[in-house]
Protein backbone atom coordinates (compact mmCIF):
# COMPACT_ATOMS: atom_id res chain seq x y z
CA UNK A 1 0.00 0.00 0.00
CA UNK A 2 1.52 3.28 -1.15
CA UNK A 3 -0.46 5.71 0.99
CA UNK A 4 2.27 6.35 3.54
CA UNK A 5 5.03 6.84 0.99
CA UNK A 6 5.50 10.51 1.91
CA UNK A 7 4.84 10.32 5.63
CA UNK A 8 7.56 10.84 8.22
CA UNK A 9 6.96 10.96 11.95
CA UNK A 10 10.12 12.89 12.52
CA UNK A 11 12.22 15.28 10.54
CA UNK A 12 10.76 18.04 8.38
CA UNK A 13 7.16 17.07 9.12
CA UNK A 14 4.23 15.90 7.07
CA UNK A 15 4.85 15.91 3.33
CA UNK A 16 1.47 16.02 1.55
CA UNK A 17 0.74 13.63 -1.32
CA UNK A 18 1.38 14.85 -4.84
CA UNK A 19 1.26 13.66 -8.43
CA UNK A 20 4.31 11.50 -7.73
CA UNK A 21 2.07 9.19 -5.70
CA UNK A 22 0.31 8.27 -8.94
CA UNK A 23 3.52 7.29 -10.73
CA UNK A 24 3.94 3.85 -9.26
CA UNK A 25 7.01 1.69 -9.93
CA UNK A 26 6.88 -1.51 -11.92
CA UNK A 27 5.80 -4.60 -9.97
CA UNK A 28 8.04 -6.89 -12.01
CA UNK A 29 11.31 -5.63 -13.46
CA UNK A 30 11.34 -2.15 -14.96
CA UNK A 31 8.68 -2.50 -17.64
CA UNK A 32 5.99 0.15 -18.02
CA UNK A 33 3.54 -2.69 -18.72
CA UNK A 34 3.81 -4.21 -15.26
CA UNK A 35 2.94 -1.18 -13.13
CA UNK A 36 0.05 -1.40 -10.70
CA UNK A 37 -2.48 0.49 -12.90
CA UNK A 38 -1.76 -1.73 -15.92
CA UNK A 39 -1.97 -4.91 -13.85
CA UNK A 40 -5.21 -3.64 -12.31
CA UNK A 41 -6.73 -3.10 -15.77
CA UNK A 42 -5.92 -6.65 -16.83
CA UNK A 43 -7.22 -7.95 -13.51
CA UNK A 44 -10.47 -6.02 -14.04
CA UNK A 45 -10.95 -7.71 -17.42
CA UNK A 46 -10.50 -11.14 -15.84
CA UNK A 47 -12.77 -10.23 -12.91
CA UNK A 48 -15.55 -8.89 -15.15
CA UNK A 49 -15.33 -11.86 -17.52
CA UNK A 50 -15.46 -14.45 -14.75
CA UNK A 51 -18.35 -12.69 -13.00
CA UNK A 52 -20.61 -12.51 -16.03
CA UNK A 53 -19.70 -16.01 -17.23
CA UNK A 54 -20.67 -17.40 -13.83
CA UNK A 55 -23.78 -15.19 -13.69
CA UNK A 56 -25.06 -16.41 -17.06
CA UNK A 57 -23.75 -19.99 -17.12
CA UNK A 58 -26.77 -21.50 -15.39
CA UNK A 59 -29.45 -18.99 -16.25
CA UNK A 60 -32.85 -19.91 -14.87
CA UNK A 61 -36.36 -18.46 -14.81
CA UNK A 62 -35.93 -17.93 -11.09
CA UNK A 63 -32.48 -16.32 -11.04
CA UNK A 64 -29.80 -16.95 -8.47
CA UNK A 65 -28.32 -13.98 -6.62
CA UNK A 66 -25.38 -13.91 -9.00
CA UNK A 67 -27.62 -14.08 -12.06
CA UNK A 68 -29.89 -11.41 -10.63
CA UNK A 69 -26.92 -9.07 -10.05
CA UNK A 70 -25.61 -9.58 -13.58
CA UNK A 71 -29.03 -9.12 -15.18
CA UNK A 72 -29.70 -6.00 -13.10
CA UNK A 73 -26.53 -4.31 -14.33
CA UNK A 74 -27.23 -5.30 -17.92
CA UNK A 75 -30.88 -4.26 -17.67
CA UNK A 76 -29.92 -0.87 -16.27
CA UNK A 77 -27.55 -0.09 -19.14
CA UNK A 78 -29.91 -1.56 -21.75
CA UNK A 79 -33.03 0.31 -20.67
CA UNK A 80 -31.91 3.49 -18.89
CA UNK A 81 -28.87 4.33 -20.99
CA UNK A 82 -29.31 2.71 -24.40
CA UNK A 83 -33.05 2.53 -25.02
CA UNK A 84 -34.00 5.78 -23.32
CA UNK A 85 -31.23 7.82 -24.95
CA UNK A 86 -30.76 6.27 -28.39
CA UNK A 87 -34.29 5.02 -29.04
CA UNK A 88 -34.97 2.96 -32.17
CA UNK A 89 -32.10 0.67 -33.08
CA UNK A 90 -30.53 0.93 -29.65
CA UNK A 91 -29.79 -2.80 -29.37
CA UNK A 92 -26.83 -2.53 -31.74
CA UNK A 93 -25.03 -0.26 -29.25
CA UNK A 94 -25.87 -2.03 -25.99
CA UNK A 95 -22.72 -4.26 -26.05
CA UNK A 96 -20.40 -1.26 -26.29
CA UNK A 97 -22.24 0.81 -23.67
CA UNK A 98 -22.54 -2.15 -21.31
CA UNK A 99 -18.83 -2.97 -21.63
CA UNK A 100 -17.88 0.67 -21.16
CA UNK A 101 -20.02 1.07 -18.04
CA UNK A 102 -18.86 -2.10 -16.31
CA UNK A 103 -15.20 -1.59 -17.20
CA UNK A 104 -15.11 1.99 -15.91
CA UNK A 105 -17.13 1.13 -12.79
CA UNK A 106 -14.85 -1.72 -11.73
CA UNK A 107 -11.67 0.24 -12.37
CA UNK A 108 -13.07 3.22 -10.47
CA UNK A 109 -14.04 1.04 -7.50
CA UNK A 110 -10.49 -0.30 -7.31
CA UNK A 111 -9.71 3.02 -5.61
CA UNK A 112 -11.47 1.92 -2.41
CA UNK A 113 -11.00 -1.86 -2.55
CA UNK A 114 -8.47 -3.05 0.06
CA UNK A 115 -5.05 -4.16 -1.20
CA UNK A 116 -5.65 -2.46 -4.56
CA UNK A 117 -6.62 1.04 -3.43
CA UNK A 118 -5.85 2.72 -6.72
CA UNK A 119 -8.42 3.91 -9.29
CA UNK A 120 -6.87 3.09 -12.64
CA UNK A 121 -8.84 5.90 -14.29
CA UNK A 122 -6.73 8.36 -12.29
CA UNK A 123 -4.08 7.69 -14.96
CA UNK A 124 -5.25 9.89 -17.82
CA UNK A 125 -4.05 7.50 -20.55
CA UNK A 126 -6.86 5.04 -19.77
CA UNK A 127 -9.70 7.61 -20.07
CA UNK A 128 -8.06 8.89 -23.27
CA UNK A 129 -8.24 5.43 -24.83
CA UNK A 130 -11.90 5.02 -23.82
CA UNK A 131 -12.69 8.45 -25.28
CA UNK A 132 -10.99 7.47 -28.54
CA UNK A 133 -13.19 4.36 -28.75
CA UNK A 134 -16.32 6.50 -28.29
CA UNK A 135 -14.97 9.12 -30.70
CA UNK A 136 -14.36 6.57 -33.46
CA UNK A 137 -17.67 4.77 -32.90
CA UNK A 138 -19.99 7.77 -32.98
CA UNK A 139 -18.26 9.30 -36.02
CA UNK A 140 -18.34 5.93 -37.83
CA UNK A 141 -22.07 5.66 -37.08
CA UNK A 142 -22.73 9.12 -38.43
CA UNK A 143 -20.70 8.54 -41.60
CA UNK A 144 -22.37 5.16 -42.21
CA UNK A 145 -25.85 6.62 -41.81
CA UNK A 146 -25.42 9.88 -43.71
CA UNK A 147 -22.34 9.48 -45.86
CA UNK A 148 -19.04 11.24 -45.29
CA UNK A 149 -19.81 14.48 -47.13
CA UNK A 150 -23.29 14.98 -45.66
CA UNK A 151 -22.06 14.10 -42.16
CA UNK A 152 -19.16 16.56 -42.25
CA UNK A 153 -21.37 19.22 -43.84
CA UNK A 154 -23.90 18.80 -41.04
CA UNK A 155 -21.16 19.37 -38.47
CA UNK A 156 -19.52 22.35 -40.17
CA UNK A 157 -22.63 24.15 -41.41
CA UNK A 158 -25.55 24.16 -39.02
CA UNK A 159 -28.90 24.42 -40.84
CA UNK A 160 -31.00 27.53 -40.37
CA UNK A 161 -28.03 29.73 -39.46
CA UNK A 162 -27.23 32.97 -41.37
CA UNK A 163 -24.26 32.44 -43.68
CA UNK A 164 -22.16 35.18 -42.09
CA UNK A 165 -22.40 33.32 -38.75
CA UNK A 166 -20.53 30.34 -40.22
CA UNK A 167 -17.32 32.35 -39.93
CA UNK A 168 -17.61 31.97 -36.17
CA UNK A 169 -19.71 28.83 -35.77
CA UNK A 170 -17.95 26.48 -38.21
CA UNK A 171 -14.55 26.46 -36.41
CA UNK A 172 -16.35 26.07 -33.07
CA UNK A 173 -18.45 23.13 -34.30
CA UNK A 174 -15.47 21.39 -35.87
CA UNK A 175 -13.43 21.82 -32.70
CA UNK A 176 -16.36 20.61 -30.60
CA UNK A 177 -16.88 17.38 -32.53
CA UNK A 178 -13.26 16.49 -33.21
CA UNK A 179 -11.39 17.83 -30.17
CA UNK A 180 -13.47 19.15 -27.29
CA UNK A 181 -15.84 16.19 -27.00
CA UNK A 182 -13.21 13.44 -26.69
CA UNK A 183 -10.96 15.59 -24.48
CA UNK A 184 -13.70 16.62 -22.04
CA UNK A 185 -15.13 13.08 -21.98
CA UNK A 186 -11.79 11.71 -20.82
CA UNK A 187 -10.68 14.59 -18.58
CA UNK A 188 -13.97 14.59 -16.64
CA UNK A 189 -13.43 10.96 -15.62
CA UNK A 190 -9.71 11.39 -14.99
CA UNK A 191 -10.05 14.57 -12.90
CA UNK A 192 -12.72 13.11 -10.61
CA UNK A 193 -10.77 9.92 -9.96
CA UNK A 194 -7.49 11.79 -9.50
CA UNK A 195 -8.95 14.36 -7.09
CA UNK A 196 -10.88 11.77 -5.09
CA UNK A 197 -7.86 9.54 -4.59
CA UNK A 198 -5.72 12.53 -3.65
CA UNK A 199 -8.21 13.49 -0.92
CA UNK A 200 -8.13 9.97 0.49
CA UNK A 201 -4.34 10.12 0.54
CA UNK A 202 -4.44 13.41 2.45
CA UNK A 203 -6.86 12.29 5.17
CA UNK A 204 -5.64 8.72 5.67
CA UNK A 205 -1.97 9.60 5.23
CA UNK A 206 -2.33 12.62 7.52
CA UNK A 207 -4.03 10.48 10.17
CA UNK A 208 -1.21 7.97 10.02
CA UNK A 209 1.36 10.75 10.39
CA UNK A 210 -0.39 12.29 13.40
CA UNK A 211 -0.82 8.88 15.03
CA UNK A 212 2.94 8.32 14.94
CA UNK A 213 3.84 11.88 15.91
CA UNK A 214 5.61 12.41 19.23
CA UNK A 215 3.13 15.10 20.35
CA UNK A 216 0.10 13.89 22.29
CA UNK A 217 -2.15 16.55 20.74
CA UNK A 218 -1.40 15.22 17.26
CA UNK A 219 -2.20 11.67 18.38
CA UNK A 220 -5.56 12.87 19.74
CA UNK A 221 -6.39 14.52 16.40
CA UNK A 222 -5.47 11.48 14.32
CA UNK A 223 -8.86 9.67 14.75
CA UNK A 224 -10.61 12.73 13.29
CA UNK A 225 -8.42 12.56 10.19
CA UNK A 226 -9.12 8.84 9.85
CA UNK A 227 -12.83 9.57 10.36
CA UNK A 228 -12.83 12.10 7.52
CA UNK A 229 -11.01 9.53 5.43
CA UNK A 230 -13.79 6.99 6.05
CA UNK A 231 -16.47 9.57 5.20
CA UNK A 232 -14.60 10.48 2.03
CA UNK A 233 -14.38 6.79 1.12
CA UNK A 234 -18.18 6.53 1.08
CA UNK A 235 -18.40 9.79 -0.85
CA UNK A 236 -15.79 8.53 -3.30
CA UNK A 237 -17.85 5.36 -3.81
CA UNK A 238 -20.78 7.50 -4.98
CA UNK A 239 -18.53 9.57 -7.25
CA UNK A 240 -17.01 6.41 -8.76
CA UNK A 241 -20.44 5.01 -9.62
CA UNK A 242 -21.63 8.39 -10.90
CA UNK A 243 -18.63 8.85 -13.20
CA UNK A 244 -19.15 5.40 -14.74
CA UNK A 245 -22.76 6.42 -15.38
CA UNK A 246 -21.84 9.83 -16.80
CA UNK A 247 -19.24 8.60 -19.30
CA UNK A 248 -21.68 5.94 -20.53
CA UNK A 249 -24.53 8.45 -20.67
CA UNK A 250 -22.47 10.93 -22.69
CA UNK A 251 -21.32 8.18 -25.04
CA UNK A 252 -24.97 7.20 -25.60
CA UNK A 253 -25.85 10.85 -26.26
CA UNK A 254 -23.04 11.17 -28.81
CA UNK A 255 -24.21 8.02 -30.57
CA UNK A 256 -27.80 9.29 -30.57
CA UNK A 257 -26.62 12.59 -32.01
CA UNK A 258 -24.76 10.81 -34.81
CA UNK A 259 -27.91 8.91 -35.76
CA UNK A 260 -30.04 12.00 -36.39
CA UNK A 261 -30.00 13.60 -39.84
CA UNK A 262 -29.23 17.08 -38.51
CA UNK A 263 -26.64 17.86 -35.79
Amino acid sequence: MHITGHLVASGPGFVPPSTSDFNLPSIVGHSAYTTKPVVAVFFSIILISVFFILASRKAAVVPSKLQFAGESIYGFVRKDLAQEIIGSGFLAYVPFLFTLFVFVLVNNLFGIIPFIQFPTMSHVSFPYVLAIFTFVIFHAIGIKKQGLVKYLKGIAFLPGVPKFAYILLTPIEIATYFLIRPVTLSLRLFANMFAGHLLLLVFIGGGDYMLHDTHLFMKILSPFSFGFGIVMTFFEFMVQCLQAYIITLLSALFIAGALVDEH
